[in-house]
């Protein structure tokens, strides 16, 4: 594997800004197509002989791979019976789903409540607990994680927006939740990430326990010209991934520790947007983040590796505009700098991510499920070898922008979706 290289970015003056367009693609579920007019180049798929799943042109058509079935991965069909059920209605713009033991599910709502929703789909009363959100634009209570011990602990994690004196910040707090699951108690937040901004976009995050038992966070570098290059600097947790221990502090062996100047939390750099996370079957971190237009990233992320933004990316800025920062204007390929196992252009919105382990669904299994906004659909990514090898898009015709995806211990796949009226899905096979 290639060493990362980071870029030490020291103070510079800004040069003019482009105009660009201030609409992100994981928010603007009425936007129009961000395709450009060019004809689609002849693809990688299409050449090994099969057909690939998505046919519009890209946004930048002068862009390349850089290593096959990299993108435009080839339609497959697993022709899986299934059948969706609405468990629950009227939820809150809900972000994120948790399936508890014995069958009922934790869900946060972006406004600050979290609820437990029975198996048969009774909405509980907001938990008492959980603390003040900032939840203007894309902020409020985002995701929420069981405790590896949950049967024996009780504790829950959750990430939200923070409101702080001259902005706002992703922090992560823990607490236990009571026997009737009605409150959360000794709630203590055990990582503030910094630096504290004042916008209301690009916060991250997922949470993922990882084997080592170690929590996993993503984050946003807060989309802004001025944080941008800040997913570069190892003085910031802007971009990043982060891996800290169950009470908040750095995890052991973590790549930075001790390097003067670092923050000692951060476990990967480069990062956009990361709105999806999960561990694979090989016990492999994998995290799906929000691109440009043209630009979004299935990354498997390893220990102290650089992931490009926003000096390496795919797509372009929303006005059409080359992506570019203080730092310059990215390129596709860089040495030293890590390439995304896949990337989509045009691009899904990505939202949430399980790979299926359960025994529901056999022909499933090894999968990479992710949430997909502005395409309002479930995408489904076979993986073998360590890349994608095909890709497959669920529940099309509900035309609903899918927020989160968790697998329950009953094997089945569990859904929210992204609206002020949201609904909990449940995917099971047909009977």
């Amino acid at each position: 594997m290639r060493r990362s290289s980071f870029l030490l970015v020291a103070p510079v003056v800004a040069s003019a800004l482009l105009a660009g367009c201030a609409r992100n693609a994981e928010t603007s579920a009425d936007a129009p197509p961000v395709w450009a007019a060019q004809p689609a180049e002849r693809s990688e798929s299409a050449q090994q002989g099969c057909t690939p799943l998505e046919s519009r042109a890209a946004n930048q058509a002068s862009q390349r791979p850089a290593s096959p079935r990299q993108t435009r991965a080839c339609g497959v069909r697993s022709n899986v019976a299934f059948d969706v059920t609405v468990v629950a209605k009227g939820l809150q713009k809900p972000w994120a789903v948790e399936p508890l033991p014995g069958g009922a599910l934790l869900v946060t709502e972006k406004g600050g409540r979290m609820r437990v929703v029975s198996a048969s789909g009774q909405i509980g009363a907001p938990i008492a607990g959980v603390p003040e959100v900032d939840a203007r634009g894309q902020g409020g209570l985002l995701d929420v994680a069981l405790s590896p011990r949950f049967a024996t602990d009780r504790t829950v994690f959750w990430s939200f927006t923070e409101p702080r004196t001259g902005g706002n910040g992703t922090s992560v707090a823990r607490g236990v939740l009571s026997a009737d699951r009605a409150r959360l108690a000794q709630v203590r937040v055990i990582l503030r990430t910094r630096p504290t901004y004042n916008n209301n976009m690009h916060f991250g995050s997922r949470l993922a326990f990882g084997p080592d038992g170690m929590l996993y966070v993503t984050m946003g570098e807060r989309s802004d010209r001025v944080p941008r290059p800040q997913a570069q600097e190892l003085g910031s947790h802007l971009g990043k991934t982060l891996r800290i221990t169950p009470d908040g502090a750095p995890a052991p062996g973590n790549p930075f520790a001790g390097r003067a100047g670092a923050l000692p939390e951060i476990w990967s750099v480069g990062h956009r947007n990361i709105q999806a996370a999960a561990f694979d079957p090989q016990g492999r971190f994998w995290v799906i983040e929000h691109g440009t237009r043209g630009g979004d990233e299935a990354n498997r992320v390893e220990k102290g590796k650089n992931y490009g933004w926003p000096v390496v990316a795919y797509g372009v800025e929303y006005s059409g505009a080359p992506v570019t920062s203080t730092l310059g204007t990215a390129v596709t390929q860089r040495a030293g700098f890590e390439q995304p196992v896949y990337y989509w252009d045009p691009v899904i919105a990505p939202s949430g991510a399980q790979f299926y382990t359960g025994s529901a669904f056999p022909a499933w299994r090894g999968n990479l499920f992710v949430g997909a906004l502005r395409e309002m659909r479930l995408v489904r990514l076979v993986i073998s070898g360590g890349r994608v090898t095909g890709e497959e898009h669920l529940l099309t015709d509900r035309r609903q922008r899918i927020r989160d995806v968790r697998q329950g211990p009953d094997g089945f796949l569990y859904l929210v979706t992204d609206a002020e009226n949201g609904e909990l899905w449940r995917v099971a096979p047909r009977r």
